[in-house]
């Protein structure tokens, strides 16, 4: 199983990578021999990659840093860079590789801090591996700080130093930046396309597969969790029942309270998962005994750590609360694909019953502007606005159409 074997229904870019992947490696071949590179490369020193959620933007990037740092012999008779079993390509995709760095946006900016040491080893010869791969996750989220330092690796990177930034879209990214990268734009992928991802790689029943990929649209990632994983069965069939609850005010405020505490506890399970580890490994490596004080000098190290984790929980939260947005803009979409009498497949079947009743009790003018609420909802979370205000205000507009 080729890296290429993850990207779901992105042939077309596979191909475009594949090529640029193969002539990278005669690159750094030429180069060990002292010869000529050749005359002509697809392989450049940057690439953005955009497309919308789901569509698989930082596993593509992944997938070709992974296939940068192939080492097997394969690759050496004219096989195709990134089998997916040697050294270099496993731990790139695990993300262990030692010449493979990558960040992401912890809370809703990547600060420059975030980028200082990246960027500096940016400017480094590889350690181990044939590439020295800068792998940036939320490119839409470096502030002019930190966007001014990647501009300033990307404008005179070393010689064997690949950029990858990934962003929703090329408006995302400074004209600077995008200007020096050669852009792909992926694709959402279809339904069969995921559902015989999950079916192939998951061993899901080929219905629930179906019903898991049409659900959630094409978005790899939640369709394989919501396939594999019966509490985000559990919290989207909650969010599913919240347009029918919306009959009194004080239910509203109920229904915002509870789609707020079930992010916070998705936030708090993550926490209690890294945040204790994460520390413990801190103290060990800072010097600090079993159970005992930390050296002196160090409380600011461990201050940098808590602030970190305060910033990730706070964005943990806040993806949760996108993901329930989504889920309920897919469902006012269905109303409104039955107000209007399209022929489009719903993608909440199994809440049919109350599609058919909300559609039959509203007009499709009611439906858009309850969808523009959720909208208008996800838009004031991204401006910081408190998240319990901005869902109130979301289920009074659902509740008024």
């Amino acid at each position: 199983m080729t890296v290429w074997d993850d990207l779901v229904g992105q042939e077309k870019v596979s191909e475009l990578l594949a090529a640029a992947a193969r002539d990278a490696d005669a690159l750094v071949t030429a180069a060990s021999a002292n010869e000529p590179p050749p005359e002509t490369s697809k392989m450049t020193h940057a690439w953005l990659f955009t497309g919308p959620p789901g569509a698989g933007r930082n596993q593509t990037a992944r997938a070709f840093a992974a296939a940068l740092q192939c080492v097997s012999p394969d690759r050496a008779l004219s096989g195709t860079p990134g089998c997916g079993f040697c050294d270099g390509c496993h731990t790139a995709l695990i993300g262990t590789h030692a010449d493979v760095s990558t960040v992401a946006a912890v809370g809703s900016e990547i600060l420059v801090r975030d980028m200082r040491d990246t960027v500096r080893k940016s400017f480094t010869a590889p350690a181990t591996g044939r590439w020295q791969v800068i792998l940036v996750e939320d490119a839409e989220r470096l502030n002019e700080k930190s966007a001014n330092a990647v501009l300033k690796a990307v404008e005179e990177p070393a010689p064997r130093t690949v950029w990858l930034l990934c962003a929703p879209s090329i408006e995302d990214v400074l004209p600077t930046i995008r200007s020096r990268c050669r852009h792909l734009n992926l694709c959402t992928p279809s339904v069969d396309a995921v559902a015989d991802m999950l079916v192939r790689r998951e061993g899901i029943e080929p219905a629930v597969a179906t019903a898991a990929a049409r659900a959630t649209q094409g978005h790899v990632d939640r369709a394989r969790r919501l396939a594999t994983d019966p509490a985000a069965r559990e919290r989207r069939a909650a969010v599913l029942k919240l347009p029918l609850r919306l009959d009194e005010v004080g239910a509203c405020l109920k229904a915002a309270q509870q789609l707020v505490d079930a992010a916070a506890e998705d936030a708090k399970q993550l926490a209690e998962e890294m945040d204790g580890k994460e520390s413990e490994e801190l103290k060990a490596a800072l010097g600090a005994a079993q159970g005992g004080r930390l050296p002196r000098g160090t409380a600011g190290v461990m201050k940098d750590l808590e602030d970190m984790q305060k910033r990730r929980r706070t964005r943990t939260q806040r993806d949760s609360l996108d993901v329930a947005l989504g889920d309920l803009t897919g469902f006012y979409r269905d109303v409104l694909a039955l107000q209007l009498g399209s022929r489009v497949a719903l993608a909440n079947a199994d809440a049919e019953e109350a599609l058919q009743r909300l559609a039959r009790g509203s007009s499709p003018e009611s439906t858009l502007r309850r969808i523009e609420a959720i909208a208008a909802c996800r838009e004031a979370l991204d401006r910081n606005v408190a998240p319990l205000l901005a869902v109130e205000a979301m289920t009074m507009a659902l509740r008024a159409g």
